[in-house]
């Protein structure tokens, strides 16, 4: 099946446009492929983030540089319970578990997420634990605040 060999059906007459190959690609399939992945995507993408639902406070503080190692982060979800990335950890548990984890990484930058409705003390537990294993690059991690019209320079109650 040569691109120039004409077989003995052909041999004593023209090529007609039948007899050409064919020299479209069929995007078809393609597509269909391309849309399944994304629609993949779409329904995978919210489930890839930190598996601990906290209400953050929110800051008008510009977020971080972004980082090449996945950081390392403690939660403090709204009864007071301590979490490594997703797992709950005793209080007891949390120096070495936070020593051996800190060993094996490049960098010892800390993100602590701590619910609003939790009481500053015990955030403040968990910030001396942190610092009680080594670690002096703690960063805490809010909401970014939404500037409304009323934000953006109208004068407060408090101000006059």
């Amino acid at each position: 099946m040569g691109a120039g060999v004409r077989s003995k059906r052909t041999a004593g007459r023209r090529r007609t446009h039948r007899d050409q190959p064919m020299s479209e690609i069929n995007v078809t399939p393609f597509v269909d492929v391309m849309l399944v992945l994304l629609i993949i995507f779409m329904v995978a993408a919210p489930l890839l983030t930190v598996g601990v639902p906290l209400k953050l406070p929110e800051t008008a503080a510009n977020p971080l540089p972004h980082e090449q190692e996945e950081p390392l982060t403690v939660s403090l979800d709204a009864e007071g319970r301590v979490f490594l990335q997703s797992i709950e950890i005793p209080d007891e548990g949390l120096l070495p578990k936070l020593r051996a984890v800190l060993a094996e990484r490049t960098t010892d930058r800390v993100f602590l997420r701590a619910d609003a409705s939790l009481d500053y003390g015990r955030v403040m537990e968990v910030m001396g634990a942190l610092n009680g294993a080594g670690i002096r690059n703690i960063g805490l991690v809010t909401e970014a605040k939404i500037k409304t019209a009323a934000d953006a320079g109208a004068p407060t109650e408090a101000a006059n």
